[in-house]
């Protein structure tokens, strides 16, 4: 067994203990421990995506139970993917968190990383009841996240997000437990085999437990009627925090690919493809709803939140079209969207700092003290959100919009995918022009930005540079990984015939 797989879950969990045993310690001990803690992650997730490029889908069988029986974590192209974007915006996150900005210390570092063990554990398990574990894991530490360093706004928003999302818990034991008393399975390869096997008796209770799934992950993912909760809350929560959450979005998504290519795709018999004609409208209905959102809002923060409700319809249409070319261009427009979005959340929080009082409103205020550094950087930040070529946004929605095959799919892809591109424009216009150019006559009392902070936004925008220029490796990656996906039987095979360690036995 390749003992690694585990490693994304475990260290997190360890220095999360470490941390908490350690509270009260001085803040600058307690940053060098996460902070070293979240550098072996990344080169941790950086060994594993190397490994899974190799094509080869990996099975670690915990207590060496076999599956389906025990509980499997599994490595393939697409949670290794995952697990090296979420630990890549870990270490911009605290790395900006480290700068000061993680105040107070305590209740930051160690919830940072029970909830990066959450979310490992989500892209990693092939346990359908397992994924809901790791959900309420990275839940409860949203939830402290979301509230961390106090305010009215924050305790509001904190509110609707933990209602909404204990809702969402408890819908997806519902469809768990209907799932299993279907198919006698929790182990999700095999469940994809007993759903391919379906009785016409058992399909009508089998397909409303798929649909209960769709309504909780969509929910996860932020998907209209759902996504209410997101703008206020990320808008609210700390500028690393908000960056972080980023990935929880994606999170949502993640399983929709997985759950709804693997247990419920193409060889699913009579519930083959089941998502499919909700998730092409409701994409498309997210999608203009965020970018309406997003030319509305009168915060820089809320607006950016709107662009992450903008990005998910993006990528849940790019999934919908249910191809490799769409999934692939999906998986490459999603690393783009997470990094990007993450590095204006922190800029904002640059930003506003520098506005005093008029903080992120978009109306006129004093000038900043770094005008033409942060206006630069907001610049290049919002040509790569809009998608303005040749940045990577651009090249994921062409990919995407490639992707679409039948008339009215290429229409309203199109259509949609370039009026919301051409609203971003207008929105982030009226804020950048507003922030930057139609200022009073007065400097606000405040600090030049940190240095080492502002290195961090600059880092994150140059991965979405990056994106763009190595396109190419990126987009094969992202292709191969689509269609490793879209061929669920080689996950199937490797999990189901997966062979323990010889010599254990358990009583």
């Amino acid at each position: 067994m390749n003992h690694l797989i585990i490693a994304p879950v475990l260290l997190p969990l360890l220095t999360a203990i470490v941390l908490l045993l350690g509270t009260g310690r001085p803040p600058r001990i307690q940053r060098g421990i996460s902070f070293i803690s979240v550098c072996a992650q990344l080169a941790v997730a950086l060994v594993l995506l190397s490994i899974a490029a190799g094509d080869q889908t990996l099975v670690y069988a915990l207590g060496n139970w076999a599956p389906p029986f025990g509980i499997v974590l599994v490595l393939d192209r697409l949670s290794a993917l995952m697990v090296a974007l979420t630990a890549s915006l870990a270490f911009f996150s605290l790395w900006y968190a480290a700068r000061g900005n993680d105040k107070p210390t305590d209740s930051l570092h160690s919830v940072m990383h029970f909830l990066l063990m959450g979310v490992n554990g989500a892209f990693l398990t092939g346990d359908l009841f397992n994924l809901f574990v790791f959900f309420e894991v990275l839940l409860i530490a949203s939830y402290t996240l979301l509230l961390h360093g106090g305010g009215a706004a924050r305790i509001k928003s904190g509110l609707h997000y933990v209602l909404l999302n204990l809702i969402g818990s408890s819908l997806f034991l519902i469809a768990a437990a209907l799932l299993y008393g279907l198919t006698g399975t929790l182990n999700m390869a095999d469940m994809a085999v007993k759903v391919a096997n379906t009785s016409a008796e058992q399909a009508p209770l089998m397909h409303a437990a798929a649909l209960l799934l769709l309504v909780v992950f969509g929910l996860k993912a932020a998907m209209v009627p759902l996504y209410f909760w997101l703008p206020r809350a990320y808008a609210s929560a700390s500028a690393p925090v908000a960056a972080m959450f980023c990935i929880m979005t994606k999170i949502g998504i993640y399983a929709i690919i997985r759950m709804y290519s693997l247990v419920f795709g193409t060889e699913a018999g009579l519930l083959a493809n089941v998502a499919s004609p909700w998730l092409w409208p409701l994409a498309l209905i997210t999608l203009t709803l965020g970018a309406a959102g997003a030319l509305a809002a009168r915060e820089l923060r809320l607006q950016i939140a709107y662009l992450v409700v903008v990005s998910v319809g993006t990528m849940l249409a790019g999934v919908a079209l249910n191809s490799v070319a769409a999934l692939g261009a999906t998986l490459y427009y999603l690393l783009h969207s997470t990094w990007v979005c993450a590095a204006l959340f922190l800029l904002a929080d640059i930003i506003m700092r520098q506005r005093g009082a008029t903080s992120d409103r978009i109306i006129t205020g004093p000038r900043l003290k770094q005008p033409v550094l942060l206006g630069t950087v907001f610049f290049i930040g919002a040509a790569a959100v809009i998608g303005m070529p040749p940045l990577s946004g651009f090249i994921g929605k062409v990919m995407l919009m490639r992707s679409a095959v039948s008339d009215e799919q290429t229409f309203w892809l199109w259509f949609l995918l370039l009026a919301s591109s051409i609203v971003m424009v207008t929105a982030l216009s009226r804020s950048g022009s507003t922030i930057f150019w139609r200022t009073e006559n007065r400097t606000a009392k405040a600090d030049k930005a940190d240095h080492l902070a502002l290195a961090a936004v600059m880092a994150l925008f140059a991965c979405t540079l990056a994106l763009s220029f190595a396109a190419s490796p990126v987009v094969n990656y992202t292709q191969a990984t689509a269609a490793q996906i879209m061929a669920p039987n080689n996950y199937i095979d490797a999990v189901l015939s997966h062979q323990t360690v010889e010599g254990v036995h358990h009583e």
